[in-house]
């Protein structure tokens, strides 16, 4: 008799998903690009991102409601396909993967520059493959370790995070703003930058969705990941927006010396300069979380299209028996650091939120179209299904077209390399695109909580 193929495991608690998601996004990225806010929304850095926040909550609440229809790994690639088509769900998938595949590169990278700035006798490549390595090292034991890893230097990011608060707190009890709304609303404001640095500001969003990734190794995954997408968001929105204020008060208006380095100088300003320093561990603890988040969500999505057979089954689609991982498709993510040691850091971030965006898009569709699919059925509404994702699709839209043109570019021809894929796998659509059967889904299914497929 053959032994039953290993299975992903349901192991993780609604804190542990809430905590990827926080990892993904980073929550020292609100230091790292207050500056840049600041100058943009004309000393208004909080606005922008409370009105990011709300922006991507569109979004999130899409994500949300489809994550409970559809308990499965997968994301976005899988609602398209269930929701709209198989073909449909291909591409989105192709297209996703852009975001997925390269997005680990990137959170090494930025990794390995702070490393290096912080021990700069230490080469940035050196520094990247120890990144890479370590994460998927970690994510390749199993994720038992991969959550308690996540959660401990997660909760460590915030907590530097929050002590570089209460050290401007007390500057501010020093030295008293002259105006507490003028972080807000002043006279420099307009909707104008006030839109325009959302759109920026929206980028450090980028990571809610990949909770859903984790659908088939979470505990009663209809209830849990929907309260996790929405929550990830709202934490990590009212943190954003929390500490842009802080810091706003301790510099008030939109004039930096250098406006990429402004919460380092602030830190020197309010701790001095050792404290400064040690402020940088923040974004380095949090880059080192960030990307064992974002390699965990990257490989679920290889081996869920592995799986179905969209992607060569046999090595995309296989778990570890022991550790009950997607081995081949974390050594296909780690190896990426490789292409990492050839680009800059303003190259490999221009392109993978074309994915990301597209992505988010097609999700808000999905939801439109389950609600003319289920009209009249309890809990479809046309304010939360129609109304909301619309205005969610409009907003994911208007950030693709704040895209650099070499983003668009490179996006678009990996679309159209996967449409040419997808006809080379369908042979010109004489055959059905490869998804995962009834049999094999049955066998993946645990207790009352299974996974379910739709067609």
């Amino acid at each position: 008799m053959n032994a039953r193929p290993a299975q992903l495991t349901r192991r993780l608690s609604l804190a542990s998903v809430v905590a990827f998601g926080l990892a993904y996004m980073a929550p020292s990225l609100v230091m790292v690009i207050f500056g840049v806010i600041a100058v943009s929304s004309a000393g208004t850095a909080p606005t922008a991102f409370l009105v990011a926040t709300g922006a991507m909550a569109l979004t999130a609440l899409s994500y949300a409601k489809m994550a409970r229809h559809h308990p499965a790994s997968g994301s976005a690639y899988v609602y398209a396909r269930r929701s709209i088509g198989s073909r449909a769900g291909f591409l989105v998938g192709w297209t996703v993967l852009l975001d997925y595949l390269f997005l680990p590169m990137v959170a090494w990278l930025v990794q390995s520059i702070y490393l290096n700035a912080q021990f700069p006798a230490v080469p940035v490549w050196v520094w990247m493959l120890i990144n890479a390595g370590l994460t998927t090292l970690v994510n390749i034991v199993g994720l038992k370790l991969t959550d308690r890893v996540n959660k401990l230097l997660t909760a460590l990011a915030v907590f530097l995070v929050l002590l570089f608060v209460a050290y401007c707190l007390v500057h501010l009890g020093e030295e008293p703003p002259q105006s507490f709304t003028a972080p807000v609303w002043n006279a420099e404001s307009s909707i104008t930058g006030v839109s325009a640095a959302a759109a920026v500001a929206a980028y450090s969003y980028l990571g809610f969705d990949a909770v859903t990734t984790l659908s088939e190794e979470t505990r009663d995954a209809r209830r849990t990941i929907p309260r996790a997408v929405v929550l990830v968001i709202a934490v990590g929105g009212l943190l954003f927006t929390a500490v842009a204020y802080i810091m706003q008060l301790v510099h008030p208006g939109a004039v930096f010396d250098d406006p990429e380095i402004a919460s380092y100088t602030m830190s020197v300003e309010v701790g001095g300069q050792t404290f400064a320093d040690w402020t940088n561990m923040a974004a380095v603890i949090g880059g080192f979380a960030s990307g064992l988040a974002v390699q965990l969500s990257s490989s679920r999505l290889l081996y869920t299209m592995g799986r179905d057979g969209v992607l060569p089954k046999r090595f995309f689609g296989a778990l570890h028996p022991r550790t009950g991982t997607p081995v081949l498709c974390l050594l296909v993510t780690g190896a990426m650091c490789f292409v990492g040691l050839g680009v800059s850091l303003a190259t490999a971030t221009s392109f993978i939120n074309f994915g990301a965006f597209l992505g988010f898009t097609a999700v808000n569709a999905c939801v439109v179209v389950h609600f003319f699919r289920n009209r009249g059925a309890d809990g479809v509404k046309v304010l939360g299904h129609v109304v909301a994702p619309a205005l969610g699709a409009c907003v994911t839209l208007y950030l693709m077209t704040r895209l650099s043109t070499a983003a668009l570019a490179i996006g678009l021809c990996w679309l159209a390399a996967g449409f040419a894929y997808l006809l080379w796998l369908t042979r010109g659509f004489r055959r059905p695109t490869p998804e995962l059967s009834l049999s094999e889904a049955a066998s993946s299914r645990s207790g009352d909580d299974a996974v379910a497929v739709e067609s």
